[in-house]
């Protein structure tokens, strides 16, 4: 069976590609930083921007756009919070502990962010699954992070934490890889992230944050493009968590693209093909097969298809993220709609 696992893919598709002519994009991005050393709080600044380029290409419209920054402590409890434009109830966040508890809490206190589509729920939502792996980070910075990580446990709290993975999601499947004693990313080290900016589009992304010292990063992009022709929405969808090197660049450990079509009148999701990039495990590209199970959803219940089709092992982790945010596909169309 080894013999036809494909080895863990390594070569992103950085730089993004030049902006369609008349489409509309949306960046996003979560940068975390330590500025307290690796046990205190970490610094996540979300960014989200929506921007579109005319029919005939060039430089474009920003439509909208918003900013969050966040305290979370080392067991990902928001410890603060601050945005703009500042959603009602932002400050209820604090106390609440990241995950997926965290993510149903933004959905029933603020509910109108996801009706309206609004660029900051992206944002918020990402900072679940950006405060789960953005640890990372520091395996650039400490060759021995493997043992330092261990060694804040007790050996029994480690133990429980290898038994807890297991099943987890695809790539971490009773037998593979990811579940062995190391636990580690194979020859991470291997997948540089690139740059996420095109030098001959200057547009293409808003403006990231710089921080010095060990750092992680979520970006997103989504391309959509109306095809009044066809009756269809086109997608072009793209996912990387990386962390930054020492010598300034920065290696990859997750990033997917997804190509997809969409009904222009009722919203079901014609096609989809998600491509693996970069993934830490030879096993995690095995995940993509079950996505085709998501082919006939409506985008706007995308989020609750993932969770109902690739829960646990049927599906990635990361993955899934990245196919909850086509949910935001109908707003970013919406701009396109012909005058």
């Amino acid at each position: 069976m080894a013999d036809t696992i494909p080895l863990a893919p390594r070569k992103t598709a950085n730089p993004a590609p030049m902006r369609p002519a008349n489409s509309l994009r949306r960046t996003s991005s979560i940068d975390v930083s330590w500025p307290d050393g690796d046990q205190g709080d970490r610094l996540f600044v979300g960014r989200v921007r929506d921007y579109r380029t005319p029919p005939t290409g060039g430089p474009g419209t920003l439509l909208d756009e918003a900013e969050f920054r966040a305290r979370l402590a080392l067991d990902k409890t928001v410890n603060s919070i601050t945005a703009t434009p500042a959603p009602p109830r932002i400050e209820d966040l604090v106390g609440v502990r990241g995950g997926n508890h965290l993510r149903l809490f933004i959905k029933e206190t603020m509910p109108e962010l996801i009706s309206q589509g609004a660029p900051i729920y992206l944002a918020l939502d990402d900072i679940s699954g950006t405060a789960l792996v953005s640890a990372f980070a520091w395996s650039q910075w400490h060759e021995n992070w493997a043992e330092r990580l261990r060694a804040t446990m007790k050996p029994e709290e480690f133990e429980r934490l290898m038994v807890e993975r297991v099943n987890v999601c695809w790539g971490l499947q009773e037998g593979n890889s990811g579940v062995n004693p190391s636990g580690l990313p194979q020859n991470v080290a291997e997948a540089d992230a690139g740059d996420l900016r095109n030098p001959a589009d200057p547009q293409g992304w808003h403006e990231l944050p710089e921080n010095d010292g060990p750092g992680f990063r979520r970006a997103r992009r989504i391309d959509v493009m109306r095809d009044e022709t066809k009756g269809i929405i086109r997608i072009d969808a793209a996912f990387q968590d990386s962390a930054a090197r020492k010598d300034g660049s920065r290696v990859a450990i997750h990033e997917y693209n997804i190509a997809a079509t969409a009904d222009l009148g009722t919203l079901e999701l014609l096609t989809l093909e998600p491509e693996a990039r970069i993934l830490p495990f030879s096993e995690c590209p095995g995940a993509v097969r079950n996505t085709q199970r998501l082919i006939g959803s409506r985008l706007p219940e995308i989020r609750e298809q993932v969770i109902a089709n690739l829960r646990g092992p049927q599906g990635c982790t990361h993955l899934n993220d990245a196919l909850r945010a086509l949910a935001e596909v109908p707003k970013l169309a919406d701009y396109l709609v012909p005058a």
